[in-house]
Parts: structure tokens; sequence; C-alpha cells
């Protein structure tokens, strides 16, 4: 089993951009801390390279004709030409910190030996596992139906397979930028877990910008963006929180055919339904706004502490 790693107390390499000489005072303070330029800074400028680039990769999508979301228009094909660019321009911005700072790029979470490997299809597993047992928990108090096959065939695989490549960028884009670099810089500056609820904050709103999404899936979102951030604590990198992301996403909108942050996308397997009270289905949210949500995820910590131990 890998270390546990904690960013803000390893040892930091040497920056080639390294502070001026002499006392800290006046602005250079202000940028400059006793080891290198300031966490926040840094985040900053890594933030202001995701922009530039996410900018470039739209702008090339549309002069390559490429299917495009809209207010009223969501597919898979649209949504996985959006979630490449983003998800290239995450880990493009990350690498060129890593440049910029003497850093190898795989400390910032998705160390290129791990790629796929046993820690990847865990994560994988575990996120089947838990919105199947959301899905299950809200059907055994009558809140879900099935209903019938939507798609059969070759319909059925074609989409599973796109679905699939879709929330795999999904879930390696949003972990990423919000527990990849962002997680590593700013624990540097206050802390793991002073970092990790930042974050997760900010996860959870970012999600409220969906038009089904409500306060309760938000904070749904929260939670399960800090059980995220235990998994990077307790493995030491993000291929288990990538598997786990990307597995409850497909699960959710394609497997099980529910609202998936509050958003209903074409192209699932089944005609299912939701009905009862919005604590127990979630309602417009899906089951993340659930109560079994919570439940669900706050057992999984529990279990994942037990089976996922810390190592000194």
């Amino acid at each position: 089993m890998e270390l546990e790693q904690n960013p803000a107390s390893a040892p930091l390499p040497k920056i080639p951009m390294g502070p001026p000489e002499g006392p800290r005072r006046g602005m250079n303070a202000i940028f400059w801390n006793e080891r290198e330029f300031r966490a926040g800074w840094r985040l900053l400028v890594y933030l202001l390279f995701f922009v530039l680039l996410g900018l470039a990769g739209v702008f090339l999508t549309i002069a390559l004709h490429l299917p495009q979301i809209t207010r009223t228009s969501l597919t898979a094909s649209s949504m996985l030409a959006q979630e490449s660019v983003l998800l290239i321009a995450a880990l493009a911005a990350a690498a060129i910190m890593g440049l910029l700072e003497g850093r190898p790029f795989g400390a910032y979470g998705l160390p290129p030996a791990g790629a796929f490997g046993a820690r990847f299809w865990q994560g994988a597993a575990w996120g089947i596992a838990m919105i199947a047992a959301i899905v299950l928990l809200i059907r055994a108090f009558g809140g879900f139906s099935f209903g019938e096959l939507a798609l059969r065939g070759r319909a059925m695989w074609g989409y599973a397979f796109l679905w699939g490549a879709v929330f795999l960028c999904v879930g390696f884009f949003e972990e990423f930028l919000f527990r990849g670099y962002a997680q590593f810089t700013l624990a540097t500056g206050i802390g793991f877990w002073p970092a990790a609820t930042a974050l997760s904050t900010t996860f959870g709103a970012a999600h409220l910008k969906n038009g089904g999404e409500g306060y309760v899936g938000a904070l749904s979102v929260f939670v399960i963006g800090m059980f995220f951030c235990l998994t990077l604590r307790r493995t030491g990198n993000l291929w288990f929180a990538a598997g786990l992301h990307a597995t409850f996403d497909w699960g959710e909108t394609f497997l099980f055919s529910v609202p998936n942050s509050g958003i209903v996308a074409p192209g699932h397997l089944l005609n299912s339904s939701f009905h009862g009270p919005a604590w127990l289905t979630g309602g417009s949210v899906g089951p993340e706004g659930s109560v079994m949500a919570f439940a669900v995820v706050g057992l999984a910590a529990v279990l994942f502490v037990i089976i996922y131990p810390a190592k000194k």
C-alpha cells in the first residue's frame, strides 16, 4: 500500500525563480515567504494559465465545428468536447507551473507510475458501489422505479462507451482542478485539511450553476469532495478518487438514468423515475440531494479509513 503523503509538510525542492536575497520586508513579504513564492500567488498564476488555455481550447473547438453545449442543448458529444478541453487546460497549466517551480508533474496528484493501475480500478469499483447503494436505498423506501430499457443493441453499447469517455474526462478534470495542483499548493500555505475544506466548498458552490441543482445538493457535493480528499490523503494520489468520480457519475447518468447534479442527459439506459418526497429522492438534484447520499458517503468514509489505514 502506498504511503500517505502530506504536501504541507513534505520537503520542498529548490525553485529556480527564488525570492530576493535579504529579509522579507514590504512588497517582498507580500509575494514571498521564507521558502518560495507564496501559495496564494502560485495558485492565482495557475488559474490564470488554466483560463487562458481553456479559452484557447474553446476557440479551437468552435473553429473545428465540434459540438457545443448550449442552454437548450446538452449531449454526450458536446460534453466530451467541453470536458476534454477543460482537462487538457488543467493538466497543461500544472505542467507549466511544474517547470516554473522545479517540481515533477506527479507531485500534483497524478504520478504517471500509477496511471490506471490498481488504485484507479479500486476507486472505480467504489464509485459504482456507492451510487448503486444510494439508488437502491431510495428504491427500498419506495422512491425509485427502474422502468423499461430506453436503449437497445448498438445504441446501448455506443452510449455506454461514449458516456464512459465523458465521465473519465469529468472525473480527471474535476479531481485535478480541485484536488490536484490547487490542493497541493494551497496545502503548503495553510495545511492539508483547511485547503481541502476551502476547495471542497468551492467544489460544491460550483455545482449551483447547474439548472436543477440546489443547496442540499451542493452540500452533498461538498461532503463527497471531502471524502475525495480523504482518499487523496490516505492513498497519496488522485488515481483512486478519479476512478471513483468517473464511475459514480457514469452510474448516475447512464446506468441508473437519473439526474446528475440537476442535469438529465439524453442517451441513458433506462426510462427510470423518482416518486416521493425530495428528502428521499433528491428531487431535481438527483440522488446526490437525497438523505441516502449523506448516509452512504458517511459509511463509505468509515469503511475507507478501516481498509486504507494511515501509514507513518
